[in-house]
């Protein structure tokens, strides 16, 4: 895989390099209210604008239905990654039709543009070869050379993502380099105790990567939503809580598995219960009730873990040399349920560990709750394709960049 640096070292003055950034933030209307994965790719921008590049910047936000959708605009990200380069950034309101390509014209070297949502054009995300091969040729019309820096997209198949690269000369930019980098500390030469703790909504999204770290973590904590099917499979009563009942007998086999093979599962001991799923806008109280793993009333749904879980998993992140972290304990927007999230990062931050905080909604629970980024040991920009690496598969996105 061919790296910026080596780009830079040949001279990028006057070429127009497009950038495959991830400007996927979280808006509440038009204001961001994370601009984590803005922050993370702003370095590469900065890097080629400075050395005389007229920079294409160029994303998805949402889940657009192959047409724009102002919901979901970039403009709000254009503005963010303007103010962080402390420059005026200009933006296209198509992806490469006139506004596009007019924008790009008018670039001068040092400058940078934004384009509009990728995903407003159905070929971006298009399973028709034929379909996403003519949007990537559009794209390709717009630069002389490809720098793939958004890591939370590699794991697709898209235009921009897969078929893009094959079409111009392609390098790494810093922040898939650094992710690469921190990941395959998480699986080759890992430095142990390795713990791994896993959370949010759905178990059937963790599957994959449950399965692989069977073969490699020491130990596997687990929270969040998926943690009440985990409960069920050994038996226990968890009330209304989020159950994936078709996925108890797989959460079986691992639990079998496991201790088989000696590796630790360990699941809360005591829950944070309530008759109803807490108001997120109003944050108006809940007052839940703490009770025993194995005591749920049938009446109430679990929704964060309780203290006495909290204690247990600092204390098994304690000695660990080699932490990974991906998903909530509980439903963290919520103060009375953002407790347990809460110690799991102070955990992070205590531990002398290598401490990986696997991107989405735990890399924004980091920083909501107030932590320093630079206490962790790496944040990634990428939940889905985190996991996915650790799985061991093949992301299109890195292998586009390795041909």
């Amino acid at each position: 895989m061919k790296t910026i640096d080596e780009l830079l070292a040949a001279g990028v003055e006057g070429k127009r390099v497009f950038v495959r950034a991830d400007l996927n933030v979280p808006l509440d209307g038009t204001t961001i209210t994370d601009d984590g994965r803005i922050r993370a790719v702003q370095p590469t921008v900065a890097k080629l604008a400075e050395a005389g590049a007229r920079v294409i910047v160029a994303s998805h936000l949402g889940r657009p239905k192959g047409a724009p959708d102002p919901a979901f605009s970039l403009a709000p990200a254009a503005a963010r990654l303007g103010e962080l380069l402390g420059t005026e950034v200009a933006f296209a309101t198509d992806t490469v039709g006139e506004s596009a390509t007019a924008t790009v014209a008018a670039l001068t070297d040092g400058q940078v543009a934004v384009v509009e949502n990728l995903r407003f054009n159905a070929g971006e995300t298009s399973k028709d070869d034929a379909e996403r091969g003519a949007f990537a040729d559009q794209l390709a019309s717009l630069a002389d050379v490809y720098v793939g820096d958004g890591f939370g997209a590699v794991h697709r198949k898209h235009a921009s993502v897969f078929d893009l690269p094959a079409r111009l000369p392609h390098f790494a930019g810093y922040l898939i380099a650094t992710e690469v980098g921190v990941l395959k500390k998480l699986t080759s030469d890992v430095k142990r105790p390795y713990a791994v703790v896993l959370g949010g909504a759905k178990v059937s999204d963790k599957l994959g990567v449950i399965d692989h770290l069977l073969e490699k973590a020491d130990r596997i904590l687990v929270g969040g939503g998926m943690v009440y099917t985990f409960l069920k499979a050994q038996g226990h009563e968890i009330g209304i809580s989020l159950l994936q009942e078709d996925q108890v007998p797989v959460v079986q086999e691992y639990l079998k598995r496991a201790d088989e093979r000696g590796v630790e599962f360990v699941l809360p001991v005591d829950v944070l219960v309530a008759p109803e799923f807490p108001d997120l806008k109003t944050k108006a109280p809940a007052h839940p009730t703490v009770v025993a793993h194995d005591a749920m009333p049938a009446d109430q749904q679990g929704l964060d873990i309780g203290p006495e879980t909290r204690k247990l998993y600092a204390a098994k992140l304690a000695d660990a040399a080699t932490v990974f972290w991906n998903g909530p304990m509980g439903v963290f927007e919520h103060p009375d349920y953002a407790e347990g999230t809460r110690a799991v990062a102070q955990a992070l931050v205590d531990s002398p560990a290598f401490s990986v905080v696997g991107g989405g909604d735990s890399a924004a629970a980091v920083r909501i709750l107030g932590f320093d980024e630079n206490a962790f040991g790496h944040i990634s920009t990428g939940g889905g394709a985190s996991l996915e690496y650790l799985e061991g598969k093949s992301l299109p996105g890195l292998a586009a960049l390795e041909n």
